[in-house]
């Protein structure tokens, strides 16, 4: 892309990467507003079929246009550890006993492993500044969370690392296998995927009938519009238009806007120690940035 063309291109990845910060963040909110209901995996497997059903007329098309196997397995893989295996890994660690502060904390491991990672299967190199960017982002989180270890079980732990691994590998392979398929039949894939993987743990549970429990229903419509069609949506358009570095250090901003998202919805008290992670958060991802490409 010309200098001229990255310029131009620049609003729009700014306001994507906005999006994808506050959709992303919206995450941990309906996590909230689904514990007050009924099985957090209950609330996943209805939240992934309500999407697969809304995407299948963009999908159908697709498919009757040629969408190949490949393609398909592709995306089916990418559900698999962007959707599936972050969510439910991530959701199994908090029941078994992980504070949501110290998993926020270990996701923000996120933008390091790819770092780390970025070069060995990418190619691509991470400057002295980006690595420091990333250090002080992870002290930024660290500062705001203030999380302590709980008394969950140490496979607990282990449990919400490989969520954050199964988000890095899906980062990864998407900006190493990149293709054209549109955002909303790709999204369908993976939603499908997710939903089908989801299905027997519920079944397992005894609660895949959906509740007419208001909590259950606004959880669900909450991870449908705002954290799968918005989240997941921003996360894949965001990695089509810049580096899987860029795109991995906007997680350093979501647990500080997710306490501004608690303070505006449930009343929960800003602290000092947010505000300056946030501060720190900030000047992390200003030195970790890369240029779109």
């Amino acid at each position: 892309m010309s200098a001229a063309g990255l310029r131009r291109g620049l609003p729009v990845t700014y306001l994507l990467e906005a999006g994808l910060v506050i959709a992303w963040s919206s995450g941990y909110i309906g996590a909230r507003i689904a514990a007050e209901s009924a099985s957090v995996l209950q609330v996943l497997f209805w939240r992934f079929l309500l999407v697969s059903l809304l995407l299948l007329p963009f999908l159908l098309p697709a498919l009757k246009n040629g969408l190949s196997a490949r393609t398909l397995g592709h995306h089916a893989v990418l559900g698999l550890l962007a959707m599936f295996g972050f969510l439910v890994l991530g959701v199994v660690a908090i029941d078994l006993g992980v504070p949501a502060g110290t998993a926020a904390l270990i996701a923000a491991l996120q933008p390091l492993l790819t770092a780390a990672l970025v070069g060995p299967a990418l190619g691509q190199r991470v400057t002295k500044r980006q690595w420091l960017g990333l250090a002080i982002g992870l002290c930024g989180i660290t500062v705001a969370v203030r999380a302590g270890l709980g008394q969950a079980p140490f496979f607990a732990y282990l449990l919400s690392f490989a969520a954050t691994l199964s988000l890095v590998a899906a980062t990864l392979l998407a900006k190493a296998r990149p293709d054209n398929t549109e955002l909303l039949p790709a999204l369908a894939i993976q939603s499908v995927t997710t939903a089908v993987l989801l299905l027997p743990l519920v079944l397992w549970e005894g609660q895949a009938t959906p509740w007419s429990d208001p909590d259950f229903l606004i959880a669900v419509l909450w991870f449908v519009v705002f954290s799968t069609l918005g989240g997941y949506g921003f996360y894949w358009l965001c990695l089509r238009r810049s580096g899987a570095l860029r795109v991995g250090a906007l997680i350093y901003l979501t647990p500080p806007v997710t306490m501004l998202w608690a303070w505006a919805m449930f009343a929960e008290p800003l602290t000092l120690a947010a505000a300056a992670g946030f501060g720190l958060c900030l000047l992390g991802v200003a030195l970790a940035r890369e240029e779109s490409r």
